[in-house]
């Protein structure tokens, strides 16, 4: 059993998941009728490889130290876009393709309360179009945008990448922060903001977790958590914002020329 599951534990889990139970059943079977008196597909589990698809903890930065990466990304040499990116996937907390494949038309500059950016399913983790009411800090990230980008074209990329049309690689934020001296990776500023969030504020759990875009995975709870807490994670957004404290001069006084 061993010589037949583990060549392709790692490589197809689920098909050799399933050819393991099939077996296990044949084996129960077997046992039940007094033609083995133990099941080997039991005894196995501890000496199948290891899953080398578990994702280890992405490396996440301390919360206090978040607004210092800031300040080294903006003095480093990047792109004038590639930095504006990582500013407001900070600012919102966003996952590195829902910033990298922003586009004008997702923002709602006249929404109730203040600007809001509705990125579509297709980007999204969870496959369920999600609103980000944008603090002011972001807001002002986006009009700077507005210098780089072409934003009267509402399927312009809101940060166009080297070649024309194409968004910025997956990798290119990651490469940003590591070259500034951050061994840690993009996702992990959710880390920071979600650890800040518990340990430096009083914004109830759903709070935070909706500002993540995260599913509620228990159907009860899901069923009533039907608001999506715009009011008050846009609060949390400024208050996000204020913490960090560290606006580049780049994203102060620009011109709103599409808004």
């Amino acid at each position: 059993m061993l010589a037949v599951l583990a060549p392709i534990w790692n490589e197809k889990r689920e098909t050799a998941r399933r050819v393991k139970q099939r077996i296990g059943m044949v084996m129960k079977w077997a046992v039940a009728k007094g033609w083995r008196q133990d099941d080997p597909s039991v005894a196995i589990a501890q000496a199948l490889p290891k899953d080398k698809q578990a994702k280890a903890h992405r490396k996440a930065l301390a919360y206090s130290d978040v607004a210092d990466c800031i300040a080294a990304i903006d003095q480093s040499g990047a792109g004038v876009s590639t930095k504006l990116a990582f500013r407001l996937l900070v600012l919102t907390a966003s996952r590195s393709g829902e910033v990298r494949l922003a586009r004008w038309s997702q923002i709602d500059w006249k929404a109730e309360g203040g600007p809001i950016w509705t990125r579509p399913a297709s980007v999204m983790k969870a496959k369920k179009a999600h609103s980000v009411p944008l603090s002011a800090a972001a807001v002002s990230i986006l009009h700077a945008a507005q210098e780089v980008s072409d934003c009267e074209d509402p399927d312009a990329l809101i940060f166009p990448g080297t070649v024309t049309g194409k968004p910025l690689s997956d990798a290119t934020l990651l490469k940003l922060v590591r070259e500034n001296g951050y061994d840690v990776d993009i996702h992990g500023f959710r880390t920071s903001f979600r650890t800040w969030t518990q340990e430096k504020t009083s914004f109830p759990r759903e709070v935070a977790e909706a500002a993540l875009a995260h599913t509620i995975k228990d159907k009860a709870e899901a069923a009533y958590a039907r608001s999506e807490l715009m009011e008050k994670r846009r609060e949390l957004g400024e208050t996000w914002a204020a913490y960090l404290a560290q606006e580049s001069a780049s994203t102060r006084g620009t011109n709103n020329v599409c808004s």
